[in-house]
């Protein structure tokens, strides 16, 4: 059970440091020479690397922060299909009843490591792109779905947070309308509170009108991390 336990946290440190990995804070550092966590709203996400750097290092950075989702969740899988040919799961564990749990726990510490990276002296971004990934490979479907409330959002506002804000507050719903697992259920209500949380100085400027559109310069300071 020892060395069970040790792989599953083994896996949780690496999801981790995976979330860690700040794309956007080098991305920029490369191309502009300057620290992205100190202009526009200051987080290291693709939306603020779209506003300092333009559409393609922008779409750059989106996928790869989605990637570390999947990546993240993939390690899961791989752990629960490759345990046990080499006699590495202990008799008392229920593969399908531990196999859920951990993959929330997996997501979660994936989606904290992007916002609070351990490289970054624990600032980030707010954990949108890297949160669809672990969507995706959970489910498509409510990755999809999830993309596209926010998609539709987004169409209709052309303000990035609030089509963040709509997908996290929808995704609790997919997960059950798809019939995933409670842990998912949980992790979904969990990670999209967080994502939520995340964005609370944007709710603030939403609710003042003051929030930019993609597109146009926003006159914000950057955010303090959070």
């Amino acid at each position: 059970m020892a060395i069970w336990l040790s792989l599953c946290g083994a896996v949780l440190v690496v999801a981790y440091l995976l979330g860690s990995f700040p794309t956007g804070y080098i991305a920029v550092k490369q191309l502009k020479g300057i620290d992205i966590r100190e202009v526009g709203s200051g987080s290291t996400g693709a939306t603020n690397v779209l506003r300092t750097l333009g559409k393609g290092p922008g779409a750059f950075v989106l996928l790869i922060d989605c990637l570390k989702g999947v990546l993240a969740i993939a390690l899961v899988y791989q752990l629960f299909h490759l345990a046990p040919v080499y006699n590495l799961v202990p008799a008392t564990v229920d593969a399908n009843l531990w196999q859920p749990w951990l993959v929330t726990l997996a997501g979660l510490s994936v989606v904290l490591g992007h916002s609070k990276s351990i490289f970054l002296g624990f600032s980030g971004g707010k954990s949108v792109a890297t949160g669809l990934g672990t969507l995706l490979a959970i489910s498509w479907q409510v990755g999809l779905a999830t993309a596209g409330v926010f998609a539709l959002f987004f169409a209709i506002s052309r303000i990035v947070s609030l089509g963040s804000i709509a997908g996290a507050i929808a995704v609790t719903i997919f997960m059950i309308v798809f019939h995933q697992p409670l842990a998912c259920i949980l992790y979904a209500f969990v990670g999209g509170l967080y994502v939520i949380i995340r964005h609370r100085s944007n709710i603030e400027r939403l609710l003042a009108g003051t929030e930019p559109k993609i597109g146009q310069k926003g006159t914000t300071e950057p955010e303090q991390p959070a």
